[in-house]
């Protein structure tokens, strides 16, 4: 396997990176009820656009997984536009990787440019995502 893609939707850009990051996670783990919100980690991602604010939101959450052993499966965020962009300002909530309580899947190398698609149609947005395993 060397790619796995996605689709994700939100009315607001808010839902649409909660909807990204679940889908991300359940790339990677078989069963997202076995994540428990046990630790918090605050993030901000600083962006120019919302395309790129997914992509790096994304990115964010492979690395928390790699670095910090970090499964993520709450999400409290807001945005703010800002004079250079927007701005996420976040609240993650899940818990370290545990081999016997969690089945891993794939290992998420990184969130692939080839075919990344965030549009807004009508009342809705929309996420096209290939992931690099």
């Amino acid at each position: 396997m060397a790619d796995i893609a996605f689709e994700a939707t939100g009315k607001s850009v808010e839902e649409l990176l909660e909807s990204a990051g679940q889908a991300l996670m359940n790339t990677q783990v078989s069963d997202l009820k076995k994540i428990k919100a046990k630790t918090e980690k605050k993030i901000e991602i600083k962006s120019q656009n919302e395309e790129r604010l997914l992509h790096d939101f994304l990115q964010e959450l492979i690395f928390l997984k790699d670095a910090e052993l970090l499964l993520v499966s709450k999400y409290e965020m807001k945005i703010y536009r800002t004079e250079r962009g927007i701005m996420l300002k976040a609240t993650l909530k899940g818990e370290p990787i545990d081999n016997t309580k969690h089945e891993m899947l794939v290992d998420v190398k990184a969130v692939s440019w080839h075919q990344f698609k965030l549009e807004r149609v009508k009342n809705e947005w929309k996420a096209f995502v290939i992931l690099d395993v």
